[in-house]
């Protein structure tokens, strides 16, 4: 067995050694060639594999099924272009000082294209290069040119709309961090892919103005050789050098004009995981009209008179074979999709029969509901790929992990009296939230600073009320370079329930819920949930005391603590308030880490002490409630830790109000709905790890 992984070992480090030396040894190779003589025999090795590596990167870059996944594609450019020019100098001092020997002195390779390919005329063979020449770098080499400095330009300002999407996905839950740190990963390759193909097509354009002018040195420099060292006359001269300098161009613009093509094709492609073939394939044939159309007018230029009718008929005939093979498609996939939409149909409504009333029929409403307009049925139907389903499994999974108990499932179905493109979100049968969303659009979210403007349908996005556009997915990219952030229906709508779910935490979280979270707690620790209910507490009460704990934005992950909070105080008193109140004090080290992070102290808001007197003797008199505090008093304070509030979120710090036990739960529902980013900590709840410092004061 050692045996084995020994050899195993062996033969993987030798792999992995033979795989680093490849691109050393071949820039060595190509500096040896450029300084050493080399015999004819080995420039005819060198020009194949030349060659053959072009072909390979060729057909490399068509079956990539994305532009990343050849990342190393400038590399292979820039080796695969110096090994050509190296190839350049070794032949051309071949040519130079063997040529007046024959047509194959500089090897047999060369005098192939010199003789076989231009057949022995060198004027045709000079023309053939030129045309190469124009191909390659007018057409070819210019046209990717260009695509890569603009795909290199849009990636880089696209970058920081990228990111922003990503921390959005993570942040409504439809990613986890290691997909958010494998996404940016990607960003990041991508542009440095681009800037890269942008800097490599630069290569590409100077190879082919090198092989223009290595082409004229040649033949200047075999014609001065020849009649000057050798003794040929000018046509000997002209007729050797030139054909064995244009089957050298020849040799090494094949080649060159293949790496220039797939340069072409490789900045060309959407950056989409999918085949080059299925990409044309399925978007040139998807619409048969356009090749029925063809096929009517190649028919008619076939029967024209004069013209080549079988040429033209026979293609007119296969474009409309064509035509009625793709049109016979179709109508099978219809016809599949409409049976199987009936057997849906058929499964979820079985013929009525009549039978007598039951409680059967009595349905009870739905804990999570999510109601959609019949147009955006394509978000959650998979078959039309919606991705709304997984969305908000994403979002139920984040939610679970945050707030410490398991979220219901969402009950999704569509409704023919909500607006078509309407979607309604609901909590125990009430609605809690709704707005409109174009399924075939994505939503450009305003951040704050934006760079420009894009056109688009203005709209609100619902979850946090920033303003937004509809725009066409082929903007997105252009959006997020002004500073958009750009994001899918889908994501729109999970955003909207992730928010919703999380204000109304508290009503998900019922008597079924608690007793599975005690039952799951007795597990690990038995004798902890022992006689707690109902010997010590009524489990409503400690439903109420978590409902309490999640409608103040405090998790309930930490169920043990709770739990022995709950044990120790509840033989004391029953009232859900101070049992809430000391179950705050035992998590205030989860509070305080919510509120600042790892941040040694805490910036607070603190009231004077005459107003804090004051509020004591109204709840004396009114009730925890604080119906006792008097209209125009109550006023003050609300504006003034509004601004106090709004003056810490400038400075990019938490707002959180300090003040006394007794205090706390008062001000807490006072503030909740008016002053929503308030955190209200009585003395009780700030760490012994944690100073204070007081950043505003608010009086009478």
């Amino acid at each position: 067995m050692n045996l084995k992984s020994n050899l195993a070992g062996y033969w993987q480090q030798r792999d992995k050694l033979l795989k680093g030396v490849g691109a050393p040894v071949m820039v060595l190779a190509t500096l040896g060639m450029v300084i050493l003589p080399m015999p004819a025999f080995l420039l005819d090795i060198l020009f194949s594999f030349n060659i053959a590596l072009a072909l390979i990167v060729l057909l490399v870059s068509i079956y990539t099924k994305r532009p990343l996944d050849f990342a190393s594609f400038p590399a292979v450019l820039l080796i695969a272009t110096l090994l050509r020019l190296a190839l350049n100098v070794a032949s051309t001092r071949v040519v130079l000082l063997e040529g007046h020997q024959g047509g194959d002195a500089a090897g047999n390779v060369i005098a192939a294209f010199g003789s076989v390919v231009i057949g022995g005329n060198y004027a045709v063979g000079l023309i053939v290069f030129l045309i190469l020449m124009i191909i390659n770098f007018v057409v070819v080499t210019k046209g990717a040119g260009r695509i890569s400095e603009v795909s290199a330009r849009f990636t880089l300002d696209a970058m920081p709309g990228k990111q922003m999407a990503i921390d959005a996905d993570l942040n409504a839950g439809m990613i986890d961090q290691e997909q958010a740190r494998v996404r940016r990963e990607e960003v990041t390759r991508e542009a440095d892919f681009y800037g890269s193909m942008d800097g490599a097509s630069k290569f590409v354009k100077g190879d082919a103005i090198a092989g223009i002018l290595i082409l004229f040195i040649n033949i200047i420099g075999g014609f001065i050789i020849g009649m000057a060292q050798h003794g040929l006359s000018f046509g000997d001269a002209a007729e050797i050098y030139t054909l064995l300098t244009i089957g050298d161009g020849l040799v090494a613009q094949i080649p060159s004009l293949l790496l220039s093509i797939a340069a072409a094709i490789t900045v060309t492609r959407e950056n989409r995981s999918e085949d080059m073939g299925e990409q044309v394939m399925g978007q040139m044939f998807s619409n048969p009209k356009a090749l029925m159309i063809t096929a009517g007018i190649l028919i008619v230029m076939g029967l024209v008179p004069g013209m080549p009718h079988f040429a033209f008929l026979s293609l007119g005939l296969g474009a409309a074979g064509g035509t009625y093979w793709l049109m016979k498609k179709q109508k099978e996939q219809a016809a599949q999709a409409l049976v199987a939409s009936e057997k849906n149909v058929a499964s979820s409504n079985p013929a009525n029969k009549t039978k007598e009333l039951g409680w059967d029929d009595v349905q009870p409403v739905d804990t999570i509901g999510l109601e959609v307009g019949y147009r955006l049925i394509p978000l959650v139907d998979k078959s039309q790929g919606g991705e709304l389903l997984e969305r908000i499994k994403g979002v139920r999974k984040k939610l679970s992990q945050e707030l410490g108990f398991l979220v219901p499932p969402v009950h999704i179905r569509d409704n023919l009296d909500l607006p078509p493109s309407y979607y309604s979100i609901s909590l125990m049968g009430v609605t809690s939230g709704q707005a409109e969303v174009l399924h075939d659009k994505e939503m450009a979210i305003n951040p704050g600073q934006v760079f420009g403007t894009v056109e688009g349908v203005p709209t609100i996005e619902p979850a946090f009320q920033l303003d937004a556009l509809w725009i066409s997915p082929s903007q997105r990219e252009h959006a997020q370079a002004m500073g958009y952030t750009v994001v899918d229906a889908a994501t729109v709508v999970a955003t909207h329930l992730s928010q919703i779910l999380t204000n109304h935490a508290a009503q998900l979280l019922g008597h079924e819920e608690v007793q599975n979270l005690l039952d799951l707690l007795a597990k690990s620790h038995p004798k902890l949930v022992e006689g707690l209910v109902p010997e010590i507490l009524p489990l409503g009460v400690i439903v109420k005391v978590l409902q309490g704990l999640l409608n103040e934005g405090v998790p309930i992950r930490d169920i043990r603590t709770i739990v022995q909070t709950l044990s120790d105080y509840g033989v004391k008193s029953q009232d859900s308030e101070v049992l809430t109140a000391a179950c705050r004090i035992a998590l205030k080290r989860m509070i305080s880490q919510n509120i600042v992070g790892a941040e040694p102290e805490i910036p607070v808001i603190t009231l004077s002490p005459e107003l804090e007197q004051i509020l004591h003797n109204s709840i004396q008199a009114g009730g925890s409630d604080g119906a006792g505090i008097e209209p125009g008093l109550a006023e003050r304070i609300q504006r003034a830790l509004f601004e106090a509030s709004q003056q810490q979120e400038l400075a990019g710090q938490p707002a959180v109000l300090l003040t006394s036990g007794v205090l706390r739960t008062t001000l807490a529902k006072f503030v909740k709905n008016t002053i929503p980013g308030l955190q209200v900590l009585s003395y009780q709840e700030v760490p012994e790890d944690k100073q204070i410092r007081i950043v505003n004061s608010v009086g009478q």
